[in-house]
């Protein structure tokens, strides 16, 4: 065998083998045949008694297994998610995987001060623009929820100030089938159409029912109107052990599979094939503190299992999170727990990793953090990507060549290291690799410092390719519709 031959391994984390998989599976469809679940919405309830779910007690409904089955084998098995300017950049499918930020924050860092504060409408503009200038991101969520937009407008608001700051794809939040339809409306003008936009979305939604079992009215319209319109949805399951799920992971683990089986049933009875993204999202409710941990080793090791779960079952794209810390500030905990979570996301080939920038248990919004985990992504992306052996990167001729040279010879200055330095080594911008005299020159500036400055940078000097005039026209049409229906 050549050495040129042999083909490269690339590590896998393996959490659950097949009997775990189904024994978890199989754990879910008895929640649902035994326990089952409550519906807010009418209408889907009566969709799901007429397709053979049994109402138990008014808005109470057990759900056959078939049910469950039938839907798993209808979704896609691979859903792709164009940027704003119509080329495929996230398909998602087998071990693909995809980074992005996370929504709703309350508070944020401000860049300037470094004071923790309110999140404004301007801080959504920031976080799409740095979104748009980091390499190793891939989409956008909003990274807060605005003090200064009426409740009622925050999530057009939002959804606008991302398009307008970015043109990578884009995860929405909506409150009800009310503004999903103005965000859609948006969506489309950007496309330039609806038919346009079904066929090279830019968007997908997240949503979440209440744990446990609970399907609000306003959750199941927006379901139904993604599946009705063809935008790629992901439906969380809040079953954190301890507080919506069983302390133990497998019995959260089974609930949050049962949560999302009732959310894909009733999208794909809505509306056959129509894209959904798995997404059971197990973390931990702290047991001192009482907050729902982002930094925990729960959370990894849950949704390495899903992969799993996904790889030996399902086979649908799933939703994850990575880049998060409980910790208040950026600091080491902030860099261990970031990278415990990009590290092992990637290694199970999760596909969509949300909730990049968090810090404070998803409380705050940091652009720092940010900026931190798109350096940890590509360190990450380095690992995974394994070793390849061959002729080239074995460089026996080079050996030869420079162990038989002059006294004192070193391969820094031999042709092949210029040509493979860049692609042999991981070259991080951002870890201080300096001498001590060298990093004490520079200013002793410590990593929250760099990637402060770094931050700052890219929102003076990144140029994001602008909206037509005729978008931004249409668009402002939009918000001003909206604010007139709220007024």
């Amino acid at each position: 065998m050549k050495f040129k031959d042999i083909p490269t391994f690339q590590p896998r984390l393996k959490v659950f083998n097949k009997q775990q998989a189904m024994a978890i599976h199989d754990a879910a469809l008895k929640i649902l045949g035994n326990t089952g679940f409550r519906m807010g919405d009418p209408q889907v309830l009566e969709m799901l008694a007429d397709h053979g779910c049994r109402v138990e007690n008014d808005d109470w409904l057990t759900m056959p297994a078939c049910l469950a089955e039938d839907a798993i084998v209808s979704a896609p098995k691979q859903i792709d998610i164009y940027d704003q300017l119509g080329n495929l950049t996230m398909p998602l499918k087998d071990e693909n995987f995809f980074f992005g930020t996370g929504s709703d924050t309350i508070f944020t860092i401000d860049v300037e001060t470094g004071k923790r504060r309110r999140t404004v409408l301007q801080d959504i503009g920031n976080f799409a623009k740095l979104v748009d200038a980091l390499p190793n991101m891939d989409f956008s969520m909003s990274m807060g929820n605005p003090e200064d937009v009426p409740i009622e407008d925050i999530y057009v608001n939002v959804f606008a100030e991302m398009v307008k700051n970015s043109n990578k794809p884009i995860c929405f939040i909506a409150d009800s089938g009310k503004d999903i339809k103005q965000i859609y409306d948006i969506a489309c003008t950007i496309a330039g159409g609806e038919e346009k936009l079904q066929q090279k979305p830019f968007l997908f939604n997240y949503s979440e029912a209440i744990s446990p079992l609970h399907y609000p009215k306003n959750v199941m319209e927006k379901l139904v109107f993604c599946s009705q319109k063809k935008i790629p949805i992901c439906l969380p399951s809040g079953c954190n052990a301890g507080g919506g799920g069983p302390v133990t992971l497998a019995g959260s683990m089974a609930l949050g599979i049962a949560e999302n089986l009732v959310g894909l049933v009733v999208h794909q009875l809505a509306g056959k094939g129509s894209p959904f993204l798995f997404a059971p999202n197990v973390s931990v409710l702290d047991m001192k503190d009482t907050v729902v941990s982002y930094g925990c080793t729960e959370w990894s090791l849950t949704q390495s299992a899903f992969a799993d779960m996904r790889d030996e079952i399902y086979g649908i794209p799933i939703w994850s999170f990575a880049g998060a810390t409980d910790s208040k500030i950026i600091d080491a905990q902030a860099g261990a727990e970031g990278m415990l979570s990009i590290i092992t996301a990637m290694l199970s080939r999760c596909n969509v990793i949300h909730d990049v920038g968090y810090i404070e248990s998803g409380h705050t919004s940091s652009l720092e953090m940010l900026t931190m985990a798109d350096e940890l992504v590509a360190m990450s992306k380095f690992f995974v990507q394994g070793l390849a052996v061959n002729d080239e990167t074995l460089a026996l001729d080079v050996i030869d060549r420079v162990a038989k040279g002059p006294d004192g010879s070193m391969f820094l200055s031999d042709p092949h290291t210029f040509t493979h330095f860049k692609t042999a080594h991981c070259l991080p911008e951002l870890m201080d690799r300096a001498r001590f005299e060298s990093w004490e020159q520079k200013g002793e500036k410590d990593l929250f410092t760099r990637c402060n400055e770094k931050a700052k940078t890219l929102l003076k000097d990144h140029v994001v390719e602008p909206k037509t005039d005729e978008i931004e026209y249409e668009m402002d049409n939009h918000l001003n519709l909206a604010d007139l229906c709220t007024a």
